[in-house]
């Protein structure tokens, strides 16, 4: 069942994806050849819980950390361990916050030192989508009308699009309805309302859209071995459009990157 959200409760979970996104924000810097997933774990732990949050991931579903770190392969839910990153490197970081009875959930994938140029337009094209999708996310389209737009726009560029994992609505639960697959046909599945909240993100192969998973219980990885993407924004339906309750200013901040992607999703400036 689908739980619209009252402009208090939007409130609520745009200061927990705030906090996920200052975290991740903190962390871009830091991401370097040599320093270990373990290590931005530790980091992103004492951060949330510093801004009165609660690592939303730790614990939930018996997950034993507080960022799902999944380099190169790893599409997604990588348990993060004492292995230095190397230069060439993609690294997604997954991170969630619960403040107020709310969660954040938010998710980039960062290049360590220089990447190879592939890998890079793969990252390129995957975020991109993210917006794509992010534009159908109105009042009177549905689910089918965002996946639809996100595997479009990948397919035609040659990836692959994971169809086992999928974005979710979000609220006082880490998952809630609507599930948001990136993949879809037009006009098909639940019909969006006003006040819902969802986390739309793309899972984008470089090779096959076919995954495996590790003995571990949770690692996703491509069944190829090929490089894998992930980008997340927590969004809400507000006044029949699209408000973006997460950033990446942060980062591209702590980076020295400039870019106007989220302006027409944004409805505050964020300091």
């Amino acid at each position: 069942m689908i739980i619209p959200k009252t402009r208090e409760e939007i409130e609520l979970i745009r200061e927990s994806a705030l906090i996920v996104s200052k975290t991740l924000g903190m962390l871009a810097p830091k991401i370097k050849p040599g320093v270990t997933t373990l290590e931005l774990d530790k980091y992103a732990e004492e951060f949330i819980r510093d801004h009165g949050a609660e690592p939303g991931f730790l614990g939930l579903y018996d997950f034993p950390n507080s960022l799902c770190m999944s380099p190169n392969a790893q599409v997604v839910h990588g348990i993060p361990n004492d292995k230095p990153l190397e230069e060439g490197d993609i690294i997604s970081i997954d991170c969630g916050a619960l403040k107020n009875g709310f969660y954040g959930d938010h998710a980039y994938t960062f290049p360590v030192g220089e990447i190879a140029p592939e890998t890079a337009e793969l990252l390129k094209v995957t975020k991109e989508s993210l917006y794509v999708g992010i534009r159908e996310f109105r009042l009177g389209n549905r689910v089918g009308d965002v996946g639809y737009a996100i595997q479009k726009y990948t397919e035609d560029r040659g990836y692959g699009v994971v169809r086992e994992l999928v974005g979710h609505g979000l609220g006082s639960k880490m998952h809630e309805d609507p599930e948001m697959p990136n993949y879809g046909k037009r006009g098909r599945g639940k019909k969006f309302k006003e006040g819902m909240v969802v986390a739309i993100e793309p899972m984008i192969n470089q090779g096959t859209k076919r995954i495996k998973q590790l003995a571990d219980g949770w690692t996703i990885l491509t069944a190829d071995n090929k490089p894998s993407a992930h980008f997340e924004h927590d969004i809400a339906l507000v006044d029949g459009k699209p408000e973006l309750l997460s950033t990446f200013k942060y980062i591209y901040d702590a980076l020295g990157i400039e870019s106007d992607e989220e302006e027409e999703f944004r409805a505050k400036i964020y300091d």
